[in-house]
């Protein structure tokens, strides 16, 4: 028997809580772990709090990421106790995902886990940190150096945002912090923001072009912001786009893109392969500054997710939240 937050059918009366669960009811896969830790992502709110239909299937286990042991393995790749990660590939949407002390799952989502970094600061890492760094990687491969000029960070006092902060810092960028919480602005300068931008002056529609502010942008927010975002981004720049916290719209312009030559990055840490994985990883092992994790990240219990995710929807909750899943 295991502990698992579970969503039963919304059908015949939606449920979410904490259950005791059987081997034997856990999805098909070649590869079953003993979960160390979980996360809270915007994505397992959604699911938690039935605010969007991202849970594709009932009943679900919750949790888009998760870091753990091996208990048994079909595949070759794999051993029994060996440490292992996972972000993304539909878990918690489509296959029972981290929010549990068990999981099955197929080999082909699994991660090493980095020798340089615990289990525990992994999920501190978690998506967030993963999709910041594949930004990064997507950035660079458009030509970005620090001395092209500022970067500018949507959401800034999220999860994705406060690790874009972190990592463009400690790479010798100068960032701007754009965020509607003014109160965070300690906080985002701890992180080694340099400027605050609040997010009104980016939040009402403007022009197609505007005053080129800055050589690049990580935008997890979307919409009206993200078309303000490549309005000012310098020629020769880009945007990478990982989130649609706002909005799936995107009511811009192409002159940005035509006049100025910038490009918009599209960034998928849903479905990336094993390799782009691997690198994005160790970059993070190499690059991240693990001093930061404590101040980014804040621990809870499996019995107390459920709570905290409405907290996360409200917008009450700044950076990550890791998931004791084996703490009462």
């Amino acid at each position: 028997m295991f502990s698992a937050i579970l969503i039963e059918d919304a059908n015949t009366g939606r449920t979410v809580q904490v259950r005791q669960l059987d081997d034997s009811q856990l999805p098909e896969g070649d590869v079953t772990v003993d979960v160390l830790y979980s996360t809270l992502n915007y994505k397992d709110g959604l699911a938690i709090s039935g605010r969007a239909p991202v849970v594709r299937r009932y009943p679900m286990v919750p949790g888009i990421d998760l870091v753990g042991q091996i208990k048994s393995s079909g595949s070759s790749e794999f051993k029994p106790g060996q440490l292992v990660l996972l972000n993304g590939w539909g878990v918690g949407e489509n296959h029972w995902g981290g929010l549990s002390q068990r999981a099955q799952l197929s080999s082909r989502w699994l991660t090493p886990l980095p020798a340089g970094i615990t289990p525990r600061q992994s999920m501190a890492i978690g998506t967030a940190g993963y999709t910041a760094m594949l930004c990064i990687l997507a950035l660079e491969r458009n030509g970005l150096r620090p001395e092209h000029g500022d970067v500018l960070v949507t959401g800034a006092s999220g999860g994705v945002g406060s690790y874009a902060i972190s990592l463009m810092s400690q790479l010798g960028y100068r960032v701007v912090a754009a965020t509607g919480r003014p109160e965070e602005a300690d906080y985002l300068k701890q992180l080694g923001a340099s400027d605050i931008l609040h997010r009104e002056s980016l939040s009402q529609p403007g022009k197609p072009l505007q005053r080129e502010l800055w050589a690049a942008a990580i935008d997890s927010v979307g919409g009206v912001m993200l078309a303000n975002v490549c309005a000012g981004i310098k020629a020769d720049g880009a945007v990478a786009a990982c989130g649609m916290a706002a909005s799936l719209d995107f009511p811009g312009s192409v002159a940005p893109f035509i006049l100025r030559g910038i490009n918009l990055l599209g960034i998928n840490s849903v479905t990336r392969p094993a390799a782009e994985r691997v690198q994005a990883w160790k970059r993070l092992e190499s690059d991240i500054n693990l001093t930061s994790l404590d101040l980014i990240t804040e621990e809870i219990s499996l019995g107390e997710a459920i709570g905290v995710a409405e907290q996360l929807m409200r917008g009450q909750i700044r950076g990550r939240v890791v998931v004791d899943v084996n703490r009462a």
